[in-house]
């Protein structure tokens, strides 16, 4: 019981924290304060009452629409709150789930606590990055620069209590010092792998392709995951791209000019970001059974 009432109880803060990232991703890019003035219709400007912010209840309420203009509200708000809301029960069943395990130590306790945390925090900054790279090609600063000091502070501290984060690969041992090795060496190794690519196809197309945001947001991963499954997030987003590239060629190719559609800009860091919660949930089982499929052990 004590287990559902706890995922059930994470999952609604799951909504409210969805429901302020929602605020952060419509006002950031406009340079608007996130706390002035009070949630208001995006259109016609009205103050919207207390029961028109209850996350997706008032959204369902109101079929997508102000109450008093009939604008279209979007899609984006219900889907991003059931996102933070999915992705933060699941990291409170892991942790509740532990708290069962016969002989558990106090440093075992610890660090199942801060997994919790570190990844209810982790899916936040993803699932905001991803929107706002989605709506506005823009990975800030304000995220990235913290999300990898976060990262690395997560990574150390993890190791102190369990000498193994569960977000890096299973070679990282030896303790907090050899995990804050690895962890920087990680961020550098991800933060390279997207320059060396933006260089090149700087060398070869004379224009920029890749974004410097990428290269920060796969530090943050390569902090928050280790460079394997910071490879993994990335394979994973080349691929989504690729085929949101092909339903560009094949439907919207037939709307636009060959040239105005070889233009068409696609938000990596939106990929990357749906890569590494991917990666995070399932990438070390993904990592192993694609060795396992290619024969390396």
């Amino acid at each position: 019981m004590f287990l559902i009432v706890g995922t059930a109880f994470a999952a609604v803060l799951g909504l409210a924290f969805g429901s302020f990232l929602n605020v952060c991703a419509t006002r950031w890019p406009a340079d608007e304060s996130v706390a002035t003035p009070r949630s208001h219709c995006r259109s016609c400007g009205r103050t919207l009452r207390w029961w028109e912010n209850v996350p997706v209840v008032s959204w369902l309420a109101l079929r997508g629409r102000c109450r008093t203009c009939r604008a279209w509200i979007g899609w984006r708000y219900p889907l991003v709150e059931l996102s933070v809301a999915a992705l933060w029960a699941d990291s409170a069943w892991e942790f509740l789930s532990l708290l069962g395990t016969p002989n558990l130590s106090q440093a075992d306790l610890y660090a199942a606590l801060v997994t919790m945390f570190g990844r209810m925090l982790l899916f936040w900054l993803l699932v905001a990055l991803a929107v706002l790279d989605a709506e506005n090609f823009w990975l800030p600063d304000l995220l990235t620069w913290p999300g990898i000091v976060l990262g690395f502070g997560y990574t150390v501290l993890q190791a102190h209590f369990s000498q193994r984060p569960p977000l890096m690969p299973a070679a990282v041992r030896g303790g907090a010092t050899s995990a804050a090795v690895i962890s920087l060496i990680s961020i550098i190794a991800a933060a390279g792998l997207i320059l060396v690519i933006r260089f090149i196809y700087r060398l070869a197309r004379h224009q920029e392709g890749i974004g410097l945001g990428d290269a920060k947001l796969m530090a943050l991963l390569g902090a928050w995951l280790g460079f394997p499954q910071a490879v993994l997030a990335f394979v994973l987003a080349v691929l989504m791209g690729a085929v949101v590239a092909t339903f560009l060629l094949a439907v919207l190719s037939r709307r636009k000019s060959g040239v105005a559609w070889g233009r068409t800009m696609l938000p990596l860091g939106t990929f990357l970001c749906i890569g590494g919660i991917v990666s995070a949930l399932w990438g070390e089982p993904l990592i192993a059974a694609y060795l396992h499929w290619t024969g390396f052990y």
